[in-house]
C-alpha cells in the first residue's frame, strides 16, 4: 500500500510538473506569437497612416478640401490593403476607404480616435460594427499648422494573425500531448525505478519482523537506497545473533530452572502463579489447570501470601520458613523470596528449598540428645545415690553393703551398655568407617548357628527352645559376617527378653525372588499394633518400665535396622501382643559365587 501511494505520487507530480511546464511554455510562446505579429502590423500600419497624413493634412484646412478627401482614400485604398478612414476632431467620419462616410457613426468614443485627438497615437484590437470582423486599427494626428485637424486611421483584418495563432496552437497541442504521453511512461518508468527496491526493502523487513531473521535484502541501485539495504542487512545481522545469544541464555537458564533441586516459582503482582519449574511441579503436583490460580489455592498456606505481599510492598528481598503439608506429610520449606520490578511486569521470585530431612534431623538430634542425657542420668542418679548411701554408715551393715554395692554394679554394667550403643551408633554414621568394611558373600546358616550358640546362656537359662530352619544347600546372601551377626544377636537377645520361659524362638532363612530373607520368630508377650512404626526409633521403648528392668538401653532396634540399611537390606516386623514377634530382614544375594 505504501509503494502503491509513493509511486503513484510521484508520477502524479511528475506529470502535474511537466504538465504545469507544458501549459506555461505554450502560453508564453502563443502570446509571444500574438504580441510580436501585432507589434509589427502596428508598426507597419503607423507608417501607413503616417503617409497617408502627409498627401491629406493640406485637405483639412478647409471645408472645400475636406470634401474631396473622400475621393483620394478611395484611390489610395485601391494601391494598399488597408481600410483607411479620415475622422475630424468632432468624431465625424469625412471619408472611409470602403464605406459611404455620411452612413457611418460618430467615432469620437473609439479609444484609438481618442488617442489621436490627444496628440498620440493609437491602438486598438476589436471587432468593427460595420465589417464584424476583428480588426487591428492604428490612428495617428493630422497636423496642419501645429494644430490637430483631425485624424488618420488605417485597419487591417487580423484574418490571417489568427490563422496562424491557430495553427501554431494546434501544432503545439500535439506536441503537448506527444509529450504528456511520453512524460507518463518515462514517470512510470522513474517512479518503478525507485518504488520497487522500496517494496523488496519492505517485503524484507515485514519478514525481519515477523521473525525470519535470515532475511537479507540484494538490490543494486548505486544510490541511497542501496546504502539502506545494506544498513538493513548489518542490522539484521546484528539482531539475529542477539536474538541467538539470548536464546542461548534463556535455554541455559530454562535447562537450570527446569533441572534445579529446589522448587521454583514465579508469581505476579497479584500473588498468582505464571511459571514454575519441574521440581515444584513434582513437590506440590502442579498441573496446567492450576497455573494462573492464587498462590493460595496451589500451595494453600497463607502465610506465603503474606510473605509475598510484604515483598512486593517494601519490595525487598527475604526468607520465611514455610511449614505445609504435601499429599498428607508435614513439609518443612525455606522460601526465598524476591522482588521483580517491572511495571506492569512486577512479580514475586519465590524458590523453595525443602529442608525437611535437616529438621527430622535436628529434631531427631534433639531427642536424642534430651534421651541420651535422660537415659544417663537414670544410672548415674541410682548410683550417686547409693554411694551416699555407704558413705553415710551403710558400710557397718555387711549385708545391706553388699546390697547396695550391686546396685552399683548393675547401673554401671547398664551405663556402659548404653555408652557401647552410643559409640558403635557414632561408628556406623561415620562415613569413613563405612567405607571400610568390605561385603562378600557370607554363609547365613554359620551366622545363624553362631548366634545361637553365642546366646546359649541365655536362653538355656529361661528354658527356651530355639529352632535353626534353613535349606540343606549351603545360601549366601552379599553382606558383612561381623555387622549381620551382631544383627541377629541383637534380635535373639531381645526375644530371649520377651518370651516367657519354656518358650520357643525360630532361626529361619530361604531365598526369594533373588533375595534372601532372614526371620527371628519369637512367642513372646509381642508388641502392640500403634507401636510396631517406632519401635525403630532410638530410645523408644514399649514400656519403658519393663525394659529398663531387663537391661536394655533403647537403641538396639535402631542399631540393627541402621545395619541392614548399610547392608544394602530391610527388615520389617509382625507382632501380635501375647502371640509372638517375627522379624524379617531381606538381603541381596551375592553377585557371584
Amino acid at each position: 500500500m505504501f509503494t502503491r501511494n509513493l509511486r503513484s505520487q510521484l508520477v502524479v507530480s511528475f506529470l502535474a510538473l511537466i504538465l504545469f511546464t507544458l501549459i506555461a511554455l505554450g502560453s508564453y510562446i502563443l502570446w509571444f506569437f500574438y504580441r510580436h505579429n501585432i507589434a509589427s502590423l502596428d508598426a507597419a500600419m503607423l507608417n501607413q497612416a503616417k503617409i497617408i497624413e502627409e498627401l491629406i493634412y493640406r485637405d483639412m484646412s478647409g471645408p472645400i478640401q475636406k470634401g474631396q478627401i473622400d475621393e483620394k482614400i478611395k484611390e489610395l485604398s485601391s494601391r494598399i490593403d488597408l481600410r483607411v478612414t479620415i475622422i475630424d476632431t468632432t468624431g465625424i467620419v469625412i471619408a472611409d476607404s470602403q464605406q459611404n462616410p455620411a452612413l457611418m457613426e460618430n467615432h469620437i468614443d473609439r479609444p484609438e480616435v481618442a488617442q489621436a485627438l490627444i496628440g498620440n497615437n493609437g491602438y486598438s484590437v476589436r471587432a468593427s460594427t460595420t465589417l464584424d470582423k476583428s480588426l487591428l486599427y492604428v490612428s495617428t494626428p493630422i497636423f496642419y499648422n501645429n494644430e490637430i485637424t483631425g485624424v488618420v486611421r488605417v485597419a487591417m483584418p487580423l484574418d490571417h494573425v489568427d490563422e496562424g495563432y491557430y495553427k501554431i496552437f494546434s501544432a503545439l497541442l500535439v506536441a503537448s500531448c506527444l509529450t504528456f504521453l511520453v512524460a507518463i511512461g518515462f514517470s512510470l518508468a522513474l517512479a518503478y525505478r525507485y518504488t520497487r527496491p522500496l517494496e523488496t526493502i519492505i517485503n524484507s523487513a515485514n519478514k525481519i519482523a515477523q521473525g525470519e531473521l535470515g532475511e537479507r535484502i540484494f538490490i543494486k541501485t548505486g544510490d541511497e537506497l542501496e546504502i539502506l539495504a545494506h544498513s538493513l542487512n548489518n542490522l539484521t545481522s546484528s539482531l539475529e545473533d542477539k536474538v541467538t545469544d539470548i536464546t542461548a541464555q534463556n535455554h541455559k537458564l530454562e535447562l537450570i530452572l527446569q533441572n534445579m533441586g529446589d522448587a521454583v516459582i514465579l508469581l505476579d503482582r497479584f500473588g498468582k502463579v505464571t511459571t514454575v519449574n519441574k521440581m515444584a511441579i513434582n513437590i506440590f503436583g502442579i498441573t496446567g489447570n492450576m497455573v494462573g490460580q492464587h498462590n493460595i489455592q496451589v500451595i494453600g498456606n497463607s502465610l506465603l501470601d503474606q510473605a509475598v505481599q510484604d515483598t512486593l510492598r517494601l519490595k525487598e528481598s527475604r526468607i520465611i520458613d514455610l511449614k505445609t503439608n504435601v499429599y498428607g506429610k508435614k513439609r518443612v520449606f525455606q522460601v526465598f523470596l524476591a522482588p521483580i520490578i517491572g511495571g506492569d511486569q512486577a512479580g514475586i521470585l519465590t524458590v523453595f528449598h525443602d529442608i525437611t530431612t535437616l529438621q527430622e534431623i535436628h529434631d531427631r538430634q534433639a531427642s536424642f540428645v534430651s534421651n541420651a542425657s535422660h537415659e544417663l542420668a537414670t544410672p548415674l542418679t541410682a548410683i550417686k545415690g547409693f554411694a551416699e548411701t555407704l558413705l553415710d554408715g551403710a558400710l557397718a551393715q555387711p549385708e545391706l553393703g553388699e546390697k547396695f554395692v550391686r546396685i552399683i554394679y548393675d547401673e554401671s554394667e547398664r551405663m556402659h551398655r548404653l555408652i557401647q550403643d552410643l559409640l558403635q551408633l557414632a561408628r556406623l554414621d561415620a562415613q569413613e568407617y563405612r567405607e571400610q568394611i568390605q561385603l562378600s558373600p557370607v554363609n547365613i546358616a554359620a551366622i545363624l548357628t553362631a548366634a545361637k550358640q553365642d546366646m546359649s546362656p541365655r536362653w538355656q537359662q529361661k528354658h527356651l527352645i530355639i529352632d535353626l530352619d534353613y535349606p540343606t544347600v549351603e545360601i549366601y546372601a552379599q553382606s558383612h559376617p561381623d555387622w549381620l551377626k551382631q544383627v541377629i544377636v541383637n534380635l535373639l537377645e531381645n526375644a530371649i527378653k520377651y518370651t516367657p520361659e519354656q518358650g520357643k524362638i525360630t532361626l529361619a532363612c530361604w531365598p526369594e525372588n533373588n533375595e534372601l530373607k532372614i526371620a527371628v520368630k519369637d512367642s513372646g508377650i509381642g508388641i502392640p499394633g500403634k507401636d510396631l512404626p517406632l519401635i525403630f526409633d532410638r530410645f523408644y521403648r514399649v514400656d519403658k518400665a519393663r525394659t529398663r528392668t531387663a537391661g536394655g538401653s533403647g537403641l538396639g532396634l535402631a542399631i540393627v535396622k541402621f545395619i541392614v540399611e548399610v547392608l544394602g537390606g530391610r527388615i520389617e516386623v509382625q507382632s501380635k501382643v501375647d502371640v509372638g514377634t517375627t522379624f524379617i530382614i531381606t538381603l541381596p544375594l551375592p553377585k557371584e559365587r
